[in-house]
């Protein structure tokens, strides 16, 4: 079953991320939120270039990558979990719930310790937002996103399954809370009690610094209301807002090579958002 499992992983997750990409597409192409400042000609093969290269990054260096990290810890009886035989009906939740606490407080660090913001700013350069956006990062932070996912797997002791689930969640939740989407006001008040919404989650990429700073949620919300760093809306609305950061809005930065040299380009923007706020 375990082997089966691992075996099986990569098909269930290229699936559900192919039929929920094509979905979200349409949706956007239907009943988009905002109008597009940068066609998508330019931006989707260069985003989508990133995925390519982030996939290939981790199966070369975690070929089993978290599931097998869970299947390894249960045969080892690593972890909490693990230790406390607790039941899958307990067991699976639990580990769901934990692994996106553990995204959020990842998160926070991206953008409070200086060296990870230089990477997890490339994420924020995307001068429009939509589904795309959601799968756009450093394969830097990438890697060491999976690295940190691995130690947090193996300490909590998570089932293979829970871990399977969580990984496709944060992949949907990911795409879906970045979609260009127009949600009805009263369906978005009422979902973001329970899911990151596309309007909630798009404050966090306003240029604005105290907004930038706000809705570092992924699939859950709570955790930013729990933590104090939620905010309801952009202070100029979601259509007046602005998009990105400061350092990079030109259609050159948008193209693959200077996404990949981004971190490692020397410019005033080295500390994260809120750190430059207080200096000034």
């Amino acid at each position: 079953m375990d082997e089966a499992l691992l075996a099986s992983e990569p098909a269930i997750r290229l699936g559900v991320f192919l039929g929920l990409f094509a979905a979200l597409a349409l949706w956007e192409a239907v009943a988009p939120r905002r109008r597009r400042s940068h066609g998508r000609g330019l931006r989707w093969p260069n985003n989508l270039g990133i995925v390519v290269v982030d996939t290939v990054a981790l199966r070369i260096l975690f070929p089993t990558a978290a599931v097998g990290m869970a299947l390894l810890a249960e045969q080892r009886g690593w972890g909490l979990m693990n230790a406390l035989a607790a039941p899958a009906w307990i067991a699976v939740p639990v580990s769901v719930l934990l692994l996106d606490l553990a995204i959020y407080l990842q998160h926070v660090a991206f953008h409070a310790v200086p060296v990870l913001w230089r990477l997890h700013r490339m994420h924020h350069a995307d001068l429009d937002i939509d589904v795309t956006t959601g799968l756009r990062f450093h394969p830097i932070e990438i890697v060491l996103s999976m690295g940190i996912k691995l130690a947090v797997v193996a300490a909590l002791g998570a089932p293979a399954l829970a871990v399977l689930v969580f990984e496709m969640l944060l992949n949907a939740t990911s795409m879906f809370n970045h979609a260009n989407l127009r949600l009805p006001p009263t369906m978005d008040r009422a979902l973001r009690w329970i899911l990151v919404t596309p309007d909630m989650h798009r404050v966090h990429h306003s240029v604005v610094v105290a907004e930038t700073n706000s809705n570092y949620g992924f699939s859950l919300p709570w955790w930013d209301r729990l933590f104090g760093t939620y905010r309801d809306q952009p202070t100029a609305g979601h259509d007046g807002m602005t998009i990105g950061i400061e350092r990079f809005r030109t259609a050159r930065d948008l193209w693959l090579d200077r996404m990949l040299l981004q971190p490692f380009r020397g410019d005033e923007d080295t500390r994260p958002a809120d750190a430059q706020e207080v200096r000034r």
